[in-house]
C-alpha cells in the first residue's frame, strides 16, 4: 500500500532499497497473520466469537502482504490488481480493528451480550466499506507502471481522492479505538479498585491485559503515522521526495500484519491451546524444556479477547 506511493523521483538504487524493505516486512506480516489463521483453523477451543474477528483481522493482514509481495505491476490487469486488492485489504484490516473495539466495549461498558447477533453487519460493515472506499478510489487515478511498483496516483486529484479513501477513514478508525479503549480500561479499573475493597476476586481483571489493550490504538499509529507524514509532503511538494521518511512509511506501513498478529493474536488462549499440542507431541526428553510454569498460569486466565465475560451481576 504504501510503496505504491512513493517511487516518484527516487533513483532507481533507493527504488530497490525499498523493494526489498517492501518485500521483507510484508513477508514477516504475512507469515505472522497466516500463523494466527492457522491457529483457528486447527484449534477448536478458539473458535469463539471473539476470536473469530481477530481470525478475520489476520485473515486481511494476510492477504493485504500478499498482494503487496506478488503483485506484478509490469502488466496492466496485475498493476491494477495490485492497487485495488492491497488498498481493499488494508483498510478491511483496520476497520476490523474497529470491531475488536466495539464488540469490548459493548460487553464490557454496557453489558450487553447480543454481539454475537452483529456478526452479518460486522461483516456488511467491513467488506462494504472496503470495497466503496476501493472503488472511489478508481475515480481520478490510472494505475501506470513507473520503476518497481504500480503508481496508482495523478496529479493533486488522485492524491487528495487517495488521502480521503484512505488515510481519513484510517484516522477515524485510530480516534475511535482510542476513545473505546479509554472508556474500557476505565470501567475495568473502577470495577477493580471496587473489588480490592470488597475482596471480591470475581471482579478483579489482569492489568497486564488492561494495559496491554492501551497499546492497540498505538498499533495503527506506529503503522502509518510515517505514511500520513509523506502523504501530506508529497501533496505539498510533489517533486520532492525524503528518502528516509519515505523508508520509514514503506518498513512501517508493511509491517502492520505482524504487529496486529502479535498484539491481538498472541493472547493466552493461544498460547495455551499451543502448549498443549506441544506437551502432548513433544518427546519426553525434551518436555523439560517445555515452559511448564507458562502453562499453570495460562490456565488460571482467561483470554482478554477470547473468552472475555464481564456479567453484570445485580
Amino acid at each position: 500500500m504504501a510503496a505504491a506511493a512513493v517511487a516518484g523521483s527516487l533513483t532507481a538504487h533507493d527504488r530497490r532499497i525499498l523493494t526489498a524493505l517492501n518485500t521483507g516486512a510484508s513477508s514477516l506480516s504475512f507469515v505472522g497473520s497466516g500463523f494466527i489463521v492457522l491457529c483457528y483453523c486447527l484449534f477448536k477451543e478458539l473458535r469463539k466469537f471473539s476470536f473469530k474477528l481477530v481470525f478475520f483481522l489476520a485473515l486481511s493482514d494476510m492477504l493485504c502482504s500478499f498482494f503487496s509481495i506478488v503483485g506484478d505491476p509490469s502488466k496492466g490487469f496485475f498493476c491494477s490488481a495490485q492497487g485495488y486488492s492491497t488498498h481493499f485489504f488494508c483498510v478491511a484490516s483496520f476497520l476490523w480493528t474497529t470491531t475488536i473495539a466495539f464488540t469490548l466495549h459493548r460487553t464490557v461498558v454496557q453489558h450487553k451480550t447480543d454481539v454475537e447477533d452483529l456478526e452479518a453487519m460486522f461483516h456488511l460493515y467491513v467488506w462494504g466499506t472496503s470495497l466503496v472506499v476501493t472503488v472511489v478510489r478508481s475515480f481520478g487515478n490510472d494505475h501506470r507502471h513507473l520503476g518497481v511498483w504500480c503508481w496508482t496516483q495523478t496529479g493533486r486529484t488522485g492524491k487528495a481522492i487517495h488521502f480521503i479513501t484512505f488515510y481519513a477513514p484510517l484516522w477515524g478508525a485510530i480516534l475511535y479505538n482510542g476513545f473505546t479503549y479509554f472508556q474500557v480500561i476505565r470501567m475495568l479499573n473502577n470495577a477493580t479498585r471496587v473489588a480490592v475493597g470488597m475482596s471480591d476476586r470475581a471482579y478483579q481483571f489482569d492489568m497486564k491485559a488492561l494495559n496491554r489493550w492501551g497499546y492497540y490504538p498505538l498499533i495503527l499509529i506506529g503503522s502509518w503515522a510515517f505514511g500520513t507524514i509523506n502523504r501530506i509532503h508529497d501533496f505539498i511538494e510533489p517533486g520532492h521526495k525524503i528518502f528516509w521518511l519515505t523508508f520509514l512509511d514503506v518498513g512501517t506501513a508493511a509491517l502492520m500484519g505482524l504487529f496486529n498478529s502479535i498484539a491481538y493474536g498472541l493472547n493466552s488462549s493461544v498460547r495455551r491451546a499451543i502448549h498443549e499440542r506441544l506437551d502432548l507431541f513433544w518427546p519426553d526428553k525434551f518436555r523439560k524444556w517445555l515452559p511448564n510454569s507458562s502453562k499453570v498460569r495460562n490456565q488460571q486466565q482467561e483470554s482478554e479477547l477470547v473468552s472475555l465475560k464481564v456479567e453484570d451481576q445485580q
